[in-house]
């Protein structure tokens, strides 16, 4: 008999967990952690209530899987890529790439509902908040100084402290998105939010003296332009 590969539709089907965790994320944001039950999501997600107890030990360890996959710790992922990776010592273009995910993940729905759900059970849930933090605030800011860093050492961008520098960076891209999908009644349209991200970029690029990465890798390696200052 013969064996025939599976179909490129089953190759991009997500598996049960995923599928538990998308509609757990579903879920969460319309009824509220409190409000959501394990049997409505079995309902959702079309297994028996048990089967959901073989990927996940109860509803608060699907919330902190939820916490681990999304926002923040999206973020984080795509800067262990090798695509991030390559932009080591292109600074402008490090930044612009990282700017333009974060405007694909804020335009995704899962993004609107992740950060409904996170905003009102963190502070509901034992060690969810702490799970969140660590994703936020060590994770993908110790992977962004690094790079920071890297671009300060190459003498490609000229900064006392990586760390600060990578806060900066990313303050002014929050703002962005409080701006244009937070505060008003609808999102912006994208040509809205990409002429923001380019008026942002080039006002930082300026500040750290960063300028055209092909220019940049030209300069000899005596010629810096400042010592990056340790954490």
């Amino acid at each position: 008999m013969a064996v025939h590969p599976p179909s490129a539709a089953e190759v991009a089907a997500p598996t049960t967990r995923e599928r538990i965790l998308n509609e757990a994320l579903n879920l969460f944001a319309q009824s509220g952690y409190g409000g959501a039950s394990m049997r409505e999501l079995a309902r959702r997600v079309g297994v028996r209530e048990s089967s959901l107890y073989n990927h996940f030990s109860g509803k608060a360890a699907i919330l902190e899987a939820i916490v681990s996959e999304h926002g923040p710790a999206s973020s984080a992922s795509r800067l262990e890529e090798p695509r991030y990776k390559q932009l080591a010592r292109q600074p402008a273009a490090f930044c612009r790439q990282f700017a333009l995910d974060l405007v694909e993940q804020w335009s995704d729905p899962r993004e609107h509902q992740f950060q409904k759900v996170i905003t009102a059970e963190r502070n509901r849930v034992p060690g969810i908040r702490a799970k969140f933090a660590d994703q936020f605030y060590a994770r993908e800011q110790r992977l962004m100084t690094d790079f920071f860093r890297g671009f300060a050492l190459a003498g490609l961008v000229s900064t006392p402290d990586p760390r600060e520098t990578a806060r900066l960076f990313a303050a002014g891209l929050i703002y962005i998105r409080l701006e244009h999908y937070v505060m008003g009644a609808a999102p912006s349209p994208r040509p809205k939010v990409i002429e923001a991200i380019d008026r942002y970029l080039a006002f930082f690029l300026s500040l750290i003296a960063a300028g055209d990465d092909d220019n940049k890798r030209k300069r000899t390696k005596g010629e810096t332009r400042g010592k990056a200052a340790p954490d």
